[in-house]
């Protein structure tokens, strides 16, 4: 039975992981141009701030993931208004990441439900 169980979570994941690339496939423009926006709107804050190209993508993803510890800061209007499209790109683009991974969840549990119903529900 273990055995049986253990099959069936393996062909869920595998489902998921399927439906999951499936839904990035489709999203990816979406996805990449999201990115896009937010690296070139961080290297021109790393160009006005004057800082390097570690610095600056660490805060470009750290603002966009909207941590924002704080510790980098633009200092120059046009920088922060930059960075203000940064944190609008992030919430974006974690919200695709989201709705990206509830749609595979669900390809997972409308299979699960049509198999059992094949099977008699058992």
């Amino acid at each position: 039975m273990a055995g049986g169980k253990r099959s069936q979570t393996k062909g869920m994941r595998r489902l998921f992981f399927a439906a999951l690339f499936q839904q990035v496939r489709i999203l990816w423009p979406i996805f990449s141009g999201m990115l896009i926006v937010m690296i070139g709107c961080g290297m021109v804050i790393g160009q006005i701030e004057d800082w390097r190209l570690g610095e600056t993508l660490y805060f470009t993803f750290v603002t966009g993931l909207t941590i924002g510890y704080g510790d980098l800061a633009p200092k120059h209007t046009v920088a922060r208004l930059l960075a203000l499209m940064i944190g609008l790109s992030g919430i974006i683009l974690t919200g695709l990441v989201a709705a990206v991974s509830v749609q595979a969840l669900n390809a997972v549990d409308r299979d699960r439900v049509e198999r059992d119903d094949a099977s008699g529900g058992s």
